[in-house]
Parts: C-alpha cells; structure tokens; sequence
C-alpha cells in the first residue's frame, strides 16, 4: 500500500510516500480503506519528537491517528463491524508507527463508529479526535442544560466543535475568537468575544455575575479564566496543565466508541458539522503540516487518500 511515513524525528521535510505492507488484522479490529484522514497538531508534534517521553515510535512510522474510510475486513471476535461498512475513528494506539496517512489502516473496534450520513469523507474525518476532544472535556466538566460557558479558541479545529457540542447540551456559549471569526461563530449561535487584552471585561459585560463553565482550548489563558469564572464554576484545558494547581480539569483526549458515536449521532441531528480549511491529497501531506504548523485555521485540513 502506498503511506506517507517518516524515518526519523524532523518537520514536513522527513515526509515521503513509500510503499508499505498491508496492515494485518488483529482481533477486534477492522481493516480500513482509508478515504480521508485528518491533520492534528499533534501529528506534526510527534513527527518533531515532542511527545519521545511519552510515546514509543517505531520507525519507519506513518503519521495519522484521525480516519473515515470503508472497512475492508474484519479480525476475530469483531461483531461491531462488517465488511462495507463506513467508520471513522480516532486510531491511536498505544505506539506510533501504522498511522492514518495511507491507503489502509487497521483500527481497534473500541476507537470506531459508525460514519456520519450527513458528513462527507473530508468532514468525517476531521470529527474524531478534535470531536472527543471537545466532547470530552465539556461532559467531564460536567456542562448542563442553561449553563452558560466559556470556550477560548472558539473558531478552531477543536474550539468550533467545542462550541457546537456546548450548544448541543443546551448551553450559552461565549467563545474568544478574533474578529475575523465573530460572524462564522454568531452563524454557529455563539456570542463572540475578541482575545488578548481586555478580554475580562468584555466577557464580564455578556455574563456579569460570571460564567459556569471555562473551557481552554489554546494555553496561556488561566488568569483570564480564573477572573470570568463564576463562584462554584469549572474550568479545565487541554492544552495548560497549570489547571489543575487551580483547581481545574487538565484532560487528554482517548478513544472510545461511545463517545464518538455520540458524535456522529449530534452530525445527523443536524447539530454538528465540521468545517474543513483545506483538503491536500496524500502525496501533499507535507504541505498541510506546514499550513497546519501556521496556526490560525479556521476548521479541519483534511488528507484525501482515494475516491
């Protein structure tokens, strides 16, 4: 099969396609026919040799750990799946080498679901891992019916679905974004703040008596969160571990089907929907890592394998 892989740590310049072996199946797993996957930061994270200390990487690896795609075969005593049917998953393993970024994969049952209808390949594939994300981080936060929340990045990869799970949970969503993005959010039923300096004070003009819930998905914002937080409020990040001296939830995104299938299910509800920056085909990977290393992409980039 063809894959994009890397031999060593490195930026989008280690990248190349090469020919790999077909993944072998093992039980409860699928065999996917990759139709599109999606770039993460944390992709290009691993590939630099960030996540060394936690993660083992064999080399030569293949990067990717979001799908959609059709599954090809089944491994034993694997009675989720048939072959035909079309998934996405978030496929992290527990080590790094058979990633997304090639014609087939196999994936553990417990990471899948089933595709959203209403999502096409590129918009699917951009759901699992920025959706559990968010998803994740809000449930575990305990976000209710009438509660009001903060999302800081509202209008990226991750915060844009964050902000359209919160409204799913029947929540106000206050989301900081800058201006550029405040019509696409208001569009998504958010009320729009711009960050940076003074950003206290205009969420305090929307929410006087403080928000309920923060939720961080951008770093470096603990001060501003911990002055718009009501008293009795929650707030955690993916992305600051200070939280957690503050009494907040530090989280890490994991697979689970559930989770994920909630999700999928929100998408043909008509309440979630991602939105996709640009799609690259697979000999282009090293391009979408670059414009992924750029920052400030409204949406997904999406890496379309086959038609």
């Amino acid at each position: 099969m063809r894959a994009i892989t890397y031999a060593q740590y490195g930026g989008p310049d280690v990248l190349e396609v090469t020919e790999r072996p077909d993944p072998r199946v093992g039980p409860g797993e699928v065999l996917v026919r990759v139709r599109s996957a999606s770039v993460n930061p944390v992709d290009w994270k691993v590939m630099a040799g960030y996540l060394d200390p936690l993660m083992q990487v064999d080399f030569p690896a293949v990067p990717g750990w979001d799908v959609a795609g059709v599954v090809e075969a089944v491994g034993l005593d694997t009675p989720e799946f048939s072959v035909g049917d079309e998934v996405v998953a978030y496929a992290r393993k527990d080590w790094v080498q058979q990633g997304t970024f090639a014609e087939l994969v196999s994936v553990p049952a417990r990471t899948a679901a089933r595709k959203p209808a209403s999502l096409d390949w590129d918009q699917a594939a951009g759901l699992p891992l920025a959706g559990l994300t968010a998803y994740q981080l809000l449930t575990r936060l305990g976000l209710r019916e009438g509660e009001t929340v903060l999302v800081h990045a509202a209008a990226g990869g991750v915060g844009v679905l964050a902000v359209q799970v919160a409204r799913a949970l029947g929540a106000r969503v206050i989301g900081t974004a800058s201006e550029s993005n405040h019509e696409f959010l208001r569009g998504l039923g958010v009320e729009p703040v711009t960050y940076g300096d003074g950003l206290v004070g205009r969420v305090r003009e929307l929410a006087p008596q403080g928000v309920d819930v923060v939720a961080d998905f951008v770093g470096e914002v603990l001060d501003d969160t911990l002055a718009v937080l009501a008293e009795g409020g929650r707030h955690g990040s993916v992305a600051d571990g200070s939280v957690a001296e503050k009494g907040g939830l530090y989280a890490w995104v994991r697979p689970d089907a559930a989770d994920l299938q909630a999700l999928s299910d929100l998408a043909d509800e008509g309440k979630l929907t991602v939105p996709v920056a640009a799609s690259f085909p697979l000999e282009e990977t090293a391009k979408a890592f670059e414009l992924s290393q750029g920052g400030h992409v409204r949406g997904k980039i999406a890496i379309r394998v086959s038609e």
